[in-house]
């Protein structure tokens, strides 16, 4: 984590929906929070040393709080139960000032928001900028229950909510959502954001593509990559560009890990592919991208990869360290 990290107190902690907490965050040491943006996110501090990202899922005007969506993952690596069970009412946290790599477009046309399950936070936020600004939207929110969506009152409360539809596995059919002919009605200037379970946007993009939308029409973020079986991975060299050195990376080990276990420390913060902290020049060699923070053209020019998940196709990498 960076030195310039905000103390801020849990003021409250509220059960959402099965399995999800709200925590709202206010400043220790400030009168203010400084301003974010709507998709941005924020890195949090956790007890036994974990850092982890939650997109901020209130209204961006509000700069006396911070306000975030925690599932319960059963298939985390401890993250989302730290903060479950051991993060209280009235316990500090240091966290990141709010960064933004799935912000709203300067473009025109309306925007359709798609969320799925937790993915609702960021999408929320986004909702209440747009109503704000007065501009043209709607709002789709796909949940496996009614028990399991977040913030439904506070949708329902809103003076968007008649933009929102609800759609739940569990309830009749008419009422589910409709993918295909919602995107293929869409004007053609319409902006698509969409945030969820990997499956559910695979699926949503992939309509969308498939029905010609041009990739700059379709934004999108990620909670995680896709994790690997690494069945076919292999041992590669790494070398340090500043000494010349070379550390051996193992199959089955990540580069932060053989670069740790070298004593070369490497500021890491997600470990998912996702955040982009571990982001460093690539000089030689072919990576294996492994991540969701890259885009494609990104990925394709090789000169950049995360280290926390990425691996090698060639024989050797040399990186900028």
């Amino acid at each position: 984590m960076a030195s310039d990290m905000l103390t801020v107190r849990v003021a409250r902690k509220t059960v959402e929906a099965e399995d999800i907490c709200a925590f709202e965050l206010r400043p220790v040491d400030a009168a203010r929070l400084p301003a974010f943006t709507a998709g941005s996110h924020i890195e949090v501090q956790l007890p036994g040393g974990l850092t982890r990202q939650y997109s901020l899922c209130n209204d961006p005007r509000e700069n006396e709080r911070y306000l975030i969506g925690v599932l319960r993952d059963p298939a985390s690596r401890g993250g989302s139960q730290a903060m479950h069970d051991r993060v209280a009412e009235g316990d500090r946290l240091q966290i990141s000032a709010p960064k933004n790599r799935f912000a709203l477009a300067a473009a025109p046309g309306a925007s359709l928001l798609l969320a799925g399950g937790i993915g609702v936070t960021p999408i929320l936020c986004m909702a209440q900028a747009l109503s704000a600004a007065g501009a043209a939207f709607e709002m789709h929110y796909c949940a496996r229950s009614r028990a399991r969506a977040a913030f439904v009152d506070h949708i329902a409360a809103a003076p968007f909510a008649a933009r929102v539809a609800l759609h739940f596995d569990d309830e009749a059919a008419a009422q589910r959502l409709d993918l295909a002919g919602l995107l293929a009605q869409a004007d053609p200037l319409t902006q698509l954001y969409v945030c969820g379970p990997k499956g559910f946007m695979d699926a949503v993009l992939d309509q969308a593509r498939a029905l010609g939308w041009p990739p700059e029409r379709l934004h999108h973020e990620f909670f995680a990559a896709t994790a690997q079986d690494g069945d076919d991975d292999v041992g590669f060299e790494l070398e340090l560009a500043s000494s010349g050195r070379v550390v051996q990376v193992a199959k089955g080990v990540t580069i932060v890990r053989a670069l740790a276990d070298a004593g070369v420390e490497v500021l890491v913060s997600c470990e998912q592919g996702v955040c982009g902290t571990c982001l460093t020049r690539v000089l030689a060699g072919e990576p294996d991208h492994r991540d969701v923070y890259l885009t494609p053209a990104e990925q394709r020019s090789n000169d950049q990869m995360l280290l926390c998940c990425s691996r090698a196709k060639s024989a050797r990498l040399v990186i900028d360290l």
